[in-house]
């Protein structure tokens, strides 16, 4: 962990009140406005107190869902202001318009699906904004998505106790696998691109070959 991180779980250990809940509460939010901000870890620590310091499991449930909530609909509101914003200055780009039309009509499984994929969550409440996603629904989906991750990961965290570090390489490794998975997919989806690009350039160069030919013939010497 890097010195701010361990600042802050160290004046976290020292709150068994509502101090404590609200640094909770502000680091799930804070990383959905800064998505290198190690919220997992933090939300881990709490999860450890409920069992070291006997913390409360609703109070620290309650905190870290409020916060995620929080942040996830300020990322929402961000994405819609900047499509507002970008409209009024010029035409969207058709190439935005193709991703924003394709996350409006997958855009509910991306967003329950947001908390299990650290570094890049908010980037889908970004995305829900410029499609102008129902706030209400954005909201609902957040609200699921954050409550599966944080019941799951709070539970593991108070049931193993004071096993913060072991933990803690266990959150690690499953990141790590997430950025694998997610590199392999973008190379996958760039292969397919090129391989589509390449099949579409084929015919033209063909039908270029074709039209050359005849004209070449044309220009010859005649019969003698």
């Amino acid at each position: 962990m890097d010195a701010i991180t361990e600042s802050f779980i160290a004046f976290i250990s020292q709150q068994d009140n509502f101090v404590g809940l609200l640094c909770l509460a502000l680091a799930a939010m804070i990383e959905y406005l800064v998505p290198p901000f190690p919220g997992d870890t933090i939300t881990l620590f709490g999860a450890v107190l409920i069992t070291s310091q006997e913390w409360s499991f609703w109070g620290v449930f309650g905190a870290v869902m409020a916060g995620s909530v929080v942040g996830s609909m300020a990322a929402f509101y961000a994405g819609k202001w900047w499509r507002r914003r970008s409209a009024e200055k010029h035409r969207p780009h058709p190439k935005l318009e193709r991703l924003v039309g394709k996350f409006d009509r997958h855009g509910a499984a991306y967003l329950v699906l947001n908390r299990f994929l650290p570094g890049i969550r908010s980037l889908f409440f970004v995305a829900a904004g410029m499609a102008a996603m129902r706030p209400h629904a954005v909201l609902a989906y957040s609200a699921l998505s954050a409550a599966l991750w944080n019941l799951g990961i709070i539970a593991i965290g108070s049931a193993l106790g004071a096993n913060f570090e072991t933990l803690l390489g266990w959150v690690k490794r499953y990141t790590t696998l997430v950025w694998v998975i997610i590199g392999v997919l973008v190379l996958l989806w760039l292969a397919r691109l090129l391989w589509r690009r390449t099949r579409a350039a084929a015919p033209e160069d063909a039908a270029d070959t074709d039209a050359d030919g005849p004209g070449e013939g044309a220009g010859g010497p005649g019969p003698a």
